[in-house]
């Protein structure tokens, strides 16, 4: 019942597929990049595979094979492998769904005129690597691929929230403290101002107290204070 099946950088035995047989005939993705795979000519019959990863081996041809025993294949990727020549392409004019090709790092995409001749030879292809004979790239195949990136990408955005978010707490409590402290300050400066205000009034009271007596009796309240003044002084001379 596998449908799946992922072989990346894995060994291959003198270059060819071990352990793959017919038993995965429900296979509709197979991918085999960098095994140092020299030929195909082991690869079961898989009707129903659709896409055929095998970039960065050393093919150099023998692709026949993928037309008799992957009959329905759509995409085929041979990136970074040892094809020269466009007509070891030819074998693929057999496979009638086959509508994404790449050759990518090949040695037969440095040919003039390599992109036309290669339509010209395969014309059910859309896609020669990742773009139509009218240069549109071809839509993105991998969805799962761009909601990882879309999930990262709204991350960012809800840990930019919540940093701006922690900043308005973070101004708020400065605020908070800053008119604490306000109504400290108002608080202490009514204190004071009360104080003053109490002092302010006993000299008041002791000043009209002084007015309400009689002229003789202030004067005489002042030579006694006077004379008080004196005598302290005096016995700190004798003192001296």
């Amino acid at each position: 019942q596998v449908k799946e099946l992922v072989l990346d950088n894995c060994r291959s035995d003198d270059g060819k597929i071990v352990g793959l047989s017919s038993d995965f005939e429900n296979l509709e993705f197979l991918s085999m990049i960098n095994i140092n795979l020299l030929s195909v000519s082991n690869l079961p019959k898989l009707n129903k595979l659709r896409k055929l990863e095998l970039s960065d081996n050393r093919i150099s041809g023998g692709l026949e094979v993928l037309a008799e025993r992957t009959p329905n294949l759509t995409h085929l990727n041979l990136s970074g492998n040892k094809i020269k020549d466009i007509n070891t392409l030819e074998p693929l004019k057999k496979l009638p769904n086959l509508h994404s090709l790449d050759l990518f790092n090949c040695e037969v995409t440095m040919l003039i005129n390599y992109r036309e001749s290669v339509f010209t030879l395969l014309p059910q292809l859309t896609y020669l690597d990742g773009f139509d004979a009218d240069d549109q790239e071809a839509p993105d195949s991998d969805p799962e691929g761009d909601g990882l990136e879309d999930d990262y990408e709204n991350g960012e955005e809800d840990d930019d929230d919540d940093e701006d978010d922690l900043d308005e707490e973070v101004i708020d409590d400065e605020e908070d403290e800053d008119d604490d402290l306000e109504g400290e300050e108002e608080e202490d400066g009514v204190d004071d101002e009360e104080e003053d205000e109490e002092e302010d009034g006993e000299d008041d009271e002791e000043d009209e107290a002084d007015d309400d007596l009689p002229r003789g009796e202030k004067r005489k309240r002042n030579l006694e204070d006077e004379g008080e003044e004196d005598a302290e002084e005096e016995e700190d001379d004798e003192d001296d």
